[in-house]
């Protein structure tokens, strides 16, 4: 390519330029920034630490994921770690709060000596907990599981209620996948963030035993949804309770699992939702009816769901 090529390309990719604009404000309740502007320095990377509060160790999947920067390093690429001071062992260090696997592979590679590194004031964990939730909550990257677990080190306080409530139901949130379960443990921490917000606390706590109480290993969306629909939906609610739920499903979720995939494939076009036919295939096998008097704990099924303005349990 010629270097009158290369000029006249340039001018015309010059030309496609625009400038940074700010965009209206009105109606904003706009106040001081929150905390103060991080400082950019250089730094050994092997010099930096990694709080396990709220990021995880890493992982197969991890060091995969760390070779490949390594091989593949390009500084165009490059994301400056986000850190804060921390007293560690009577002297202060850096402490990373997000770009681990970033400093890991630069650390590891054997022409880097130095990274530059945003330094943010967030001494303590519960505000570097914040920024990394703040910081991720928008990259595919970084998983339900991480932003649960950073958001309760951070206080938030819909997080706590989401652990109160597993804690309560006997549900243990496992910080990421394994390949044994035991009964309880779960990782579907986005339909459990649903269940509480649609259901309010105590109804996703009994919702919750019925799946720690029938056993299952491990508890996922799918499940969540089917006891969610049996429990609450007016076609069903009637006729079940929580402890007749359980003696129904214990030990059957693999024969209601192939049962629903097949009445999903028989009303194709009409509901492709398999955890509703889940409930479906649960609910045509025989369960205990109640006898006698509603109590109190079973009137908040039926219907549409009650007013529940406090999550809290």
């Amino acid at each position: 390519m010629s270097d009158e090529i290369k000029v006249e390309m340039l001018r015309a990719a010059v030309g496609d330029l625009r400038p940074v604009q700010p965009v209206g404000t009105t109606g904003l309740d706009i106040g001081e920034p929150e905390n103060v502007e991080p400082i950019c320095l250089t730094v050994d990377p092997a010099t930096l630490f990694v709080d396990p509060a709220y990021q995880r160790s890493i992982g197969e999947r991890g060091v995969k994921q760390i070779r490949r920067i390594i091989e593949g390093w390009d500084w165009n690429k490059f994301k400056p770690p986000a850190c804060s001071y921390a007293e560690h062992d009577g002297r202060t260090v850096l402490k990373v709060f997000d770009g681990q696997h970033t400093a890991i592979a630069a650390a590891s590679h054997p022409a880097i000596r130095e990274i530059p590194v945003m330094i943010h004031e967030a001494k303590e964990t519960a505000q570097q907990a914040a920024a990394f939730v703040g910081q991720n909550t928008n990259r595919l990257a970084v998983t339900a599981l991480q932003l649960h677990q950073a958001a309760l080190v951070a206080g938030d306080e819909d997080a706590q209620t989401v652990a109160q409530v597993c804690e309560r139901a006997g549900v243990k949130i496992l910080r990421f996948s394994v390949k044994n379960f035991n009964a309880g443990d779960t990782v579907a921490i986005q339909a459990i963030n649903a269940l509480v917000d649609k259901r309010g606390a105590m109804k996703a706590r009994i919702i919750l035993e019925v799946l720690v109480k029938a056993g299952m290993a491990p508890i996922v969306s799918p499940q969540i949804k089917a006891v969610e629909v049996l429990l609450t939906d007016p076609e069903y609610c009637d006729d079940i309770t929580p402890d007749s739920l359980v003696a129904s499903i214990s030990g059957t979720w693999l024969v209601d699992h192939d049962a629903a995939q097949q009445l999903r494939l028989a009303h194709k076009g009409r509901s492709g939702r398999r955890w509703r036919s889940t409930g479906s295939a649960t609910r045509r096998r025989p369960v205990s009816q109640r006898g006698g008097q509603h109590d109190e704990r079973e009137k908040i099924y039926c219907g549409r769901p009650q007013a529940d303005p406090v999550r809290r349990v």
